[in-house]
């Protein structure tokens, strides 16, 4: 089973986690920007951040032959700050013009404010002007009301809801976001959010077009396996390797590929070879690098 993990924050994971991934099918990832636990007040660290997320864990997921990808996105949180905000949405069209960013993202709502609203739209028009699709962040807490807000700002910006991945969904929320034609995302959680048995009763009701699942693995308590996990279920509950295929990999490939940035079959050979030093540096510190 071949799987794209198309929403995994590996910043906070260890090494350990990336083989844990390769050995359960993982073959590709896609890392969005996000809350790193506690406020960044200063608009280099958010920099920092960036040229860690589009550098050095490309070259952490290359060790086990994993594409590393990215999203690049000031997350609806810390839009709240205006010691940071528009620093930050100055700085981003660089790295969004960078092979290996994907996306704009994790961009949308968090506690539903006018300044994120103001920052989720003009984020919006930097990936209409980069070509690039947004995976859009929706508020963990009155999730419907979240889901109509940011639906409503795709709307009234003009943003192709094609090019949009909502994510976070539960069973209140698929009606809304099918109905226009975003793709409709999931995070597969431990404790929270969603887990598998629910997501396949979703994927049995609902189908599996346009229809995305990530593991998330954030810094909480969360599972870097929950992807294949649910593919595990699926197959529990009689889907073939088709069905599954469709949802793990052939799903997140054909969203970031709007991107232009990626191709189905460069994913087909490994991504750097085994040794090769990143700015000087390799993972075996202390072995002679």
């Amino acid at each position: 089973m071949r799987i794209f993990e198309p929403h995994a924050h590996m910043f906070s994971r260890i090494t350990d986690d990336y083989e844990r991934m390769a050995l359960g099918g993982v073959e590709a990832i896609l890392e969005p920007a996000f809350w790193l636990g506690q406020p960044r007040t200063h608009v280099g660290t958010f920099l920092d951040y960036f040229d860690t997320l589009v550098g050095w864990e490309r070259y952490r997921a290359a060790q086990y032959g994993i594409h590393h990808f990215c999203a690049i996105g000031l997350n609806p949180k810390e839009a709240n700050d205006d010691r940071v905000n528009a620093g930050v949405l100055a700085e981003m069209p660089r790295y969004l013009e960078k092979d290996g960013v994907l996306a704009v993202g994790e961009i949308g709502f968090d506690d539903m404010t006018a300044r994120e609203e103001t920052f989720f739209a003009a984020q919006l028009e930097l990936a209409r002007t980069h070509g690039l699709p947004a995976l859009i962040h929706t508020p963990h807490r009155d999730k419907k009301a979240g889901v109509a807000r940011t639906l409503a700002v795709l709307k009234d910006v003009g943003f192709p809801y094609e090019r949009a991945l909502v994510d976070h969904n539960n069973e209140e929320t698929v009606a809304m976001c099918r109905d226009t034609g975003c793709w409709v995302g999931f995070s597969i959680y431990p404790n929270t959010k969603m887990d598998e048995g629910r997501m396949v009763t979703i994927l049995e009701r609902w189908g599996t077009d346009k229809m995305i699942i990530n593991s998330a693995c954030d810094w909480g308590k969360s599972d870097p396996l929950k992807v294949a996990r649910t593919a595990a279920e699926m197959r529990r509950r009689g889907y073939d390797d088709e069905g599954v295929a469709k949802l793990v990999w052939h799903n997140p490939i054909a969203f970031f590929a709007q991107s232009d940035r990626l191709l189905a079959h460069d994913l087909d050979q490994r991504p750097v070879v085994d040794g090769e030093l990143w700015q000087g540096n390799s993972i075996l510190r202390g072995q002679g690098a």
